[in-house]
C-alpha cells in the first residue's frame, strides 16, 4: 500500500492537464487523499495566509512599517512633498503620507470577511488547476477571481477610512498649499481609487508569503490535512 501511494505522488507530479490530474487523484489508494481533502487542503492554506498575513496589516503600522507593502506615494503628489518640503513643510509632507497607510490599515479591518467567503467558493474544480502550479498559483486564483468584487467593496471602506483617520483633511490642506505655490501645475488626484488599488495589491502580496511558505516549508503545514495534500507537490 504505502509502494502504491508512493507511486501515485510521483505520477501526479508529472501530470500536468486538469484531465490527468483528475484521473490520477481518483486512482489513489483509499484513505491518501480525496477530492474533498485537496479543496480544502487549499482553502485552509488561503485561510492561513487571511488569518496570520493579512491581520498585521490592521495593526498600526501595518502597511507603514512594512516596506513589502508600504504605500508610497503616486507621481502626482511626489511633487507635492518635494515642493512642500522645500516650503519648510517637512510634518506635514510626512503625516499626509502616513494617512494614507493608515486607511489602508483601518479598511483591512473591514474587508478582511470578504476575502474569507470568496476561499469558501473554491471547489475541487479549482483546486486541481492550482495544486501543482507556482508557488502564488492559489493567491492568483484568488485575485483574477475577486478583484473586481473587493474593489467594489473595498473602495467606500477607503474613503470612509480617509475621514476616520484624517487623511481627507490632510491631503486637501497639503494639496491646496501647493497650489498656491506661484507656476506649478495643479493637482487633483483621486486618493481613493489610488489607495484602494495599493492596498488591494498589499493583500495579496501578505497570502503569497503564507502559501510559498507552506508550499515550500514541511514545517510551516501545520495541520495533518495541510501536510496530506501539499505532499502531492513536493
Amino acid at each position: 500500500m504505502k509502494f502504491l501511494k508512493t507511486i501515485s505522488i510521483i505520477t501526479i507530479l508529472f501530470l500536468s492537464s486538469c484531465s490527468e490530474l483528475q484521473q490520477v487523484v481518483n486512482q489513489l489508494p483509499q484513505g491518501a487523499i480525496s477530492n474533498t481533502d485537496i479543496a480544502s487542503g487549499l482553502r485552509e492554506a488561503l485561510d492561513n495566509g487571511i488569518d496570520k498575513q493579512v491581520t498585521k496589516l490592521t495593526l498600526e503600522d501595518g502597511f507603514f512599517k512594512n516596506e513589502l507593502v508600504k504605500i508610497g506615494l503616486p507621481d502626482e503628489l511626489q511633487k507635492v512633498d518635494k515642493a512642500l518640503r522645500g516650503i519648510g513643510l517637512g510634518n506635514l509632507a510626512d503625516q499626509g503620507l502616513k494617512t494614507l497607510n493608515r486607511a489602508a490599515e483601518n479598511a483591512v479591518k473591514e474587508a478582511t470577511p470578504i476575502f474569507v467567503d470568496a476561499v469558501k467558493g473554491i471547489t475541487f474544480n479549482d483546486a486541481k488547476n492550482i495544486l501543482l502550479g507556482n508557488d502564488n498559483a492559489a493567491t492568483q486564483y484568488l485575485q483574477s477571481g475577486t478583484s473586481e468584487a473587493l474593489y467594489n467593496k473595498f473602495s467606500p471602506v477607503i474613503k470612509n477610512s480617509f475621514t476616520k483617520v484624517g487623511a481627507d483633511k490632510i491631503w486637501k490642506n497639503m494639496i491646496t498649499k501647493y497650489n498656491t505655490i506661484p507656476f506649478v501645475k495643479k493637482v487633483n488626484l483621486d486618493l481613493t481609487d489610488y489607495v484602494t488599488q495599493e492596498a488591494l495589491k498589499g493583500v495579496f502580496t501578505m497570502i503569497t508569503i503564507e502559501e510559498k511558505e507552506i508550499r515550500t516549508k514541511v514545517s510551516s503545514r501545520t495541520s495533518t490535512l495541510l501536510k496530506k495534500v501539499f505532499a502531492l507537490q513536493d
